[in-house]
This record gives C-alpha cells, structure tokens and sequence, in this order.
C-alpha cells in the first residue's frame, strides 16, 4: 500500500471521525467517509489495549494486508479500528469481520447499491 494510499495525518483521521459513520463488529470498528478522490485512502488504529507493540504491530498488518486485497469501490477514507479480541484473531477472522464491515457500509465491491447513491434516490 503505498504512501498516496494511507490517511497519515492527523487531520484526515479527525475529519472521518467527525464526518464518517461506523459500524462495529466484535474485532474491528470501521468508520468510513467520503473523500472526493478517485482512489480509497485507509488508516490503520491498534490502541494500547490490544497489547503490548508486537501485538499492535501484527494486528495493523493483517488489517492492512486484507485491506489491500479487499476489492472495494473508489472515493472513501476508511480507518480500521482493531478492538480487544483481534490480537488473538487469525487471519481469516479478521478477514471475515472487514469484509463484513466493509459489506454493511456498502464499500465492498460488488455492492449492487452504494451509499451516497441510496441518499440521492430519496
């Protein structure tokens, strides 16, 4: 994931936290705004609580890695919010649990319905 591909200000994770929505499951917490590009920028959060920096570090990069090979549609700042029970969560867990945030937001590719479209149609 290159750099033009990461939210690395601090500005950027503000702005979707103030503008974004979320949607949370029991591993990953998922907020989500639109950002007018043609392309997703995500960012990456493992607080203290996860545990120790090996843990923190080893859960960012399984969420980056699925996160990269996670088809989605363009134009959204996405941050991913590893909660308590990731860092003992496999790899296909914390696939399933994105892919499922990412399905319930309507950001997954494939999405016959997308969320700033269903706003229009009302």
């Amino acid at each position: 994931m290159g750099k033009e591909e990461r939210l690395r200000k601090s500005a950027d994770f503000a702005r979707v936290r103030e503008d974004g929505k979320t949607w949370a499951c029991g591993l990953v917490l998922l907020k989500a705004a639109p950002n007018g590009l043609e392309r997703n920028r995500y960012g990456f959060v493992a607080g203290k609580r996860i545990g120790n920096a090996v843990a923190r570090n080893r859960v960012k990069r399984l969420l980056r890695e699925i996160a990269r090979a996670t088809p989605t549609v363009s134009g959204w700042d996405i941050v991913l919010i590893a909660r308590g029970g990731s860092a003992k969560a496999d790899h296909r867990r914390l696939r399933e649990a994105v892919r499922g945030l990412l399905g319930r937001a309507r950001i997954l590719a494939g999405n016959s319905r997308i969320e700033g479209a269903s706003r229009a149609n009302e």
